[in-house]
């Protein structure tokens, strides 16, 4: 952890609302004026997309299990080096991972390269003078026996639907977006469930808050849903992990945020569609206090 260069990690897996979040930041940076150094935690993947399907048929021979979701298929070591290295000068290296044309087009045009969609980027220095370092993805908190992401981390961040809306976000995205049949979204749940119980789950023990969503209809059979629950269908449970640590005005947050409630001593509940707006009226005051620390 360092006060003069804070780290943010945002952690959910693929589907679980990561975006919605990094959004409320995205409007934080822009009001206060902070620079952020953006990165992307699919630019860790030990594969590109080619080499990550020949892979997954090697391992799928050999009985192993493979998926995003754990170390083998990651650069968790690199990950950490660059949360070090950043606490400690403000400086690291990065890449991105080219998920479109649109994103390939604009990095080419940028490096002068000539790259396809599921392809890296080369690593690259960040730009000096950031104000900290901003992850969102699915590891910003992973610990393993070797490597420990986590201790770096200065504000931690899980965004964790109930199981079954998470599945029913992955399913509707990977069919409409992506063209995979329901076959193969449900074959690739069930691949990554090891890694999804042992790498991503223990990340939200560790975060300072996390935001899940809670549908209020029934979702008992995701493979089958029609659609997904709408924001007003659901609720959102906040829960932080040291109230005291974050200075959380729990007063102030349930006259701000209409309709919500508090659950437990460090647990409140907002309507889903106010969940944006509660992310931004919780972090915008934790994220200031952050930035008033780097120059004491």
């Amino acid at each position: 952890m360092s006060k003069k260069h804070p780290i943010v990690a945002v952690t959910g897996s693929s589907g679980a609302g990561t975006t919605t979040v990094k959004r409320a930041f995205e409007h934080i940076f822009y009001r206060d004026g902070i620079n952020a150094a953006v990165i992307e935690g699919d630019s860790f993947h030990r594969y590109d997309r080619a080499a990550m399907k020949a892979e997954m048929a090697k391992a799928a021979e050999e009985h192993r299990n493979l998926s995003h979701f754990g170390p083998e298929a990651n650069h968790f070591d690199l990950l950490e080096e660059l949360f070090s290295t950043y606490g400690d000068t403000g400086r690291g290296r990065r890449r991105y991972y080219l998920h479109s044309d649109d994103e390939a087009a604009h990095h080419n045009a940028r490096l002068g390269t000539q790259l396809g969609p599921g392809q890296f980027t080369p690593w690259e220095d960040l730009l000096p003078g950031t104000d900290l370092l901003f992850y969102e993805g699915l590891h910003g908190l992973a610990k393993t026996e070797t490597v420990d992401v986590a201790r770096h981390v200065d504000l931690g961040v899980g965004v964790v639907p109930i199981v079954n809306l998470e599945w029913i976000q992955k399913i509707h995205r990977d069919n409409l977006e992506r063209g995979y049949s329901a076959e193969a979204i449900v074959d690739t749940i069930l691949r990554r469930m090891p890694d999804y119980i042992c790498h991503i789950t223990p990340q939200f023990s560790l975060t300072d808050i996390n935001f899940q969503r809670v549908s209020t209809v029934d979702t008992s059979n995701p493979f089958i849903a029609r659609d997904i629950p709408t924001p007003d269908e659901s609720f959102v449970i906040i829960r932080f992990k040291e109230p005291e640590k974050l200075q959380v005005d729990f007063p102030y947050l349930l006259a701000m945020i209409s309709d919500s409630f508090m659950s437990r001593r460090n647990t409140m509940v907002v309507p889903g569609g106010k969940m944006g707006f509660a992310m931004e009226v919780i972090l915008q005051p934790i994220v200031e206090r952050m930035m008033d620390s780097r120059n004491v």
